[in-house]
């Protein structure tokens, strides 16, 4: 395959991803909000269902991004969420550490998500709305680990819009490899 049909296949591969990843924190987000969210069991498993779809997502991708191997932010922000999602299940009911625990992921993972954007910054576009996305990250966990220790007590509802960030920038980063794509092909 010539350079230029990788890059396109890539840029088509990161377009479908981010749309998924889009529709995920969406659904997520529906779900955190919808009836019977506020019962325990459900806002539980949606806490330990993010980390553990941000694990999977990052594995799906470095695989299809020229490996795992290769991909050294994904391959570890794998790890981490895995390990966050099993300490937020450990952590529950105290829903301060379950924060704090999510507060510390939102920094790793975002730092890990800023280095991947920037790694891709020389062959795919649209990586500026996940250097943001990664920065944000890395400062909503900051601020989430403050609200660990404040006086309110924390729900699901605290990391919503945090679901809601990731949710826009993914859909942001996926549009606009859209616009591009189309662009090249009219040319």
């Amino acid at each position: 395959m010539n350079p230029a049909a990788a890059t396109t296949s890539q840029e088509h591969w990161l377009t479908q991803y981010y749309y998924a990843r889009a529709a995920f924190s969406i659904a997520w987000i529906g779900v955190a909000l919808g009836p019977g969210a506020g019962l325990p069991p459900l806002a539980a498993a949606l806490l330990i269902l993010y980390p553990a779809w941000d694990a999977l997502a990052n594995l799906v991708d470095g695989v299809r991004s020229g490996g795992i191997r290769a991909n050294k932010p994904q391959a570890f922000n794998v790890l981490a969420s895995l390990g966050v999602a099993i300490a937020i299940a450990a952590a529950l009911p105290d829903m301060r550490r379950v924060l704090a625990v999510f507060g510390a992921w939102a920094i790793l993972s975002g730092l890990l998500q800023l280095a991947a954007a920037l790694r891709r910054w020389k062959t795919s576009g649209a990586q500026w709305a996940m250097i943001l996305s990664g920065a944000q990250s890395a400062l909503a966990g900051a601020v989430f680990m403050v609200q660990a220790r404040g006086q309110a007590e924390p729900g699901l509802a605290t990391v919503v819009g945090y679901a809601g960030f990731g949710a826009f920038y993914f859909l942001v980063s996926a549009l606009s490899l859209s616009v591009k794509t189309r662009r090249m092909r009219s040319n």
